[in-house]
């Protein structure tokens, strides 16, 4: 296949940038999305230019490392799956693909289609954790867990952070992915002893980062690559007001 390409291209944070036009012939329908910009880097080194520098590690759909907005979709045209996850077959030949990277002022670029995610970190930091005591692990059956609540659980760990929820907010919310890292935790009997501080260190943090708010129009779960469930948002909103009403009860 031919393919026409417009991909965003800028030094750092502090440039601007813009939308540069590259073409590439015999393209194969086989090949990942990732592998076609491996072919276009492996042409552009050899003519002497810069790579375009996006993320990517385990290629595996799993790390959350890829973050490409395709022609107006994080990830995207296939729905459940990540940019490397995608193929070239879901094009056809002749196509114009623009890619960008994330669109948020939380996620400023470092270059080109790269960005900066360290706010996801500094949000687990404040609170998505679960404090045990150190030693040998307990017995799996020890803590009897119902089967509906375990599978829930497992549903919202599934979010790999890849911030495509974020991207394909309006708002450029991050209420999606917080409230899986909420729900993970607040449905096990291991994370509910720090449940109320956990929902309200990680909603500050997450304000803190300059996250937009979230207005529940459900673009961030359908774009999601592991369909995360916005059931999630609304337990993380549950967890959040009980924490603070528990907060002002103890003040007064």
């Amino acid at each position: 296949m031919k393919i026409n390409l417009k991909v965003w291209r800028q030094k750092n944070n502090n440039t601007t940038g813009k939308l540069v036009d590259y073409q590439l012939d015999n393209v194969s329908e086989d090949m990942s999305f990732l592998e076609m910009f491996d072919v276009l880097n492996d042409s552009l080194t050899r003519k002497g230019e810069d790579p375009v520098t996006f993320d990517h590690d385990c290629r595996e759909g799993i790390c959350g490392m890829c973050s490409m907005y395709i022609n107006g979709r994080a990830h995207g045209p296939q729905t459940g799956a990540t940019t490397c996850q995608l193929h070239m077959r879901s094009f056809n030949d002749g196509d114009t693909i623009v890619v960008e990277p994330w669109r948020a002022r939380a996620f400023p670029v470092i270059k080109d289609l790269m960005v900066d995610r360290s706010a996801f970190d500094r949000v687990i930091q404040s609170g998505g954790y679960v404090s045990v005591n150190t030693g040998s692990a307990r017995d799996a059956n020890e803590i009897l867990i119902p089967r509906t609540i375990a599978d829930e659980a497992m549903d919202a760990a599934a979010c790999i952070g890849c911030g495509a929820c974020v991207a394909a907010c309006k708002n450029a919310s991050a209420m999606l992915f917080v409230s899986a890292k909420v729900s993970q935790l607040a449905l096990l009997p291991q994370g509910q002893s720090e449940q109320k501080e956990r929902a309200e260190r990680m909603v500050a943090q997450m304000d803190a980062e300059g996250f937009g708010a979230c207005s529940f129009t459900g673009a961030c779960s359908v774009e999601c690559p592991k369909s995360i469930s916005l059931d999630h948002i609304a337990r993380m909103n549950r967890e959040y007001l009980g924490a603070k009403l528990s907060s002002d009860n103890v003040q007064s």
